[in-house]
């Protein structure tokens, strides 16, 4: 299984598949249940107009799987002012598409493990920031297993958040950083 990542296109094709996959009920993390189809063209062209958030579109095989977004939590109006921020730090979110065929074993692992080495990738980053919404289990299980260490919970709209920190070196010692994704 291959995961890799590219920028996002902003292209109607994209953008549909975007919309289904975020107001998917499985999606409910990513609070966008009510979403129209302008409303992720204007939430996804405005993060390609951002100087400091980007999206990316995943794909595992060659086939759109996932969708990430990296950005300066400095930057965030939600996050800039919690004193664990750290220069070097990099916010990451992740969305696997809803499953649409047969479950694929390890699909979710791989696609945090090319997430996290896409994030990484950049000598600047010291940290990877996440902040998920603390009834989400089953992304707290997996961030553990990426290394990440939640900090304290913290009030964010529409949520109350773990905030969770993976320094290159916690990431590097996880399993998941070991995970082949170019099988």
């Amino acid at each position: 299984m291959r995961a890799t990542l590219g920028p996002l296109p902003l292209d109607p094709a994209t953008l549909r598949l975007l919309h289904a996959w975020v107001t998917h009920p499985r999606s409910a993390f990513w609070q966008m249940q009510g979403a129209t189809y302008d409303d992720v063209a204007v939430e996804y062209v405005g993060i390609a107009a951002s100087p400091t958030h980007d999206a990316w579109l995943g794909r595992v095989d060659g086939e759109p799987t996932f969708l990430a977004e990296t950005y300066d939590p400095a930057a965030d109006p939600h996050l800039r002012d919690l004193p664990e921020l750290e220069p070097g730090d990099l916010g990451m979110h992740v969305l696997v598409a809803p499953p649409t065929g047969p479950p694929r074993p390890g699909l979710t692992r791989a696609v945090l493990a090319a997430v996290m080495a896409h994030c990484l990738a950049d000598p600047a980053v010291r940290r990877v920031v996440v902040e998920p919404d603390v009834r989400n289990t089953a992304i707290a299980a997996l961030n553990a297993e990426a290394g990440f260490v939640v900090a304290r919970h913290v009030a964010l709209p529409g949520k109350t958040a773990a905030l969770s920190f993976c320094t290159r070196e916690a990431h590097g010692a996880s399993r998941l950083s070991r995970l082949e994704t170019t099988r």
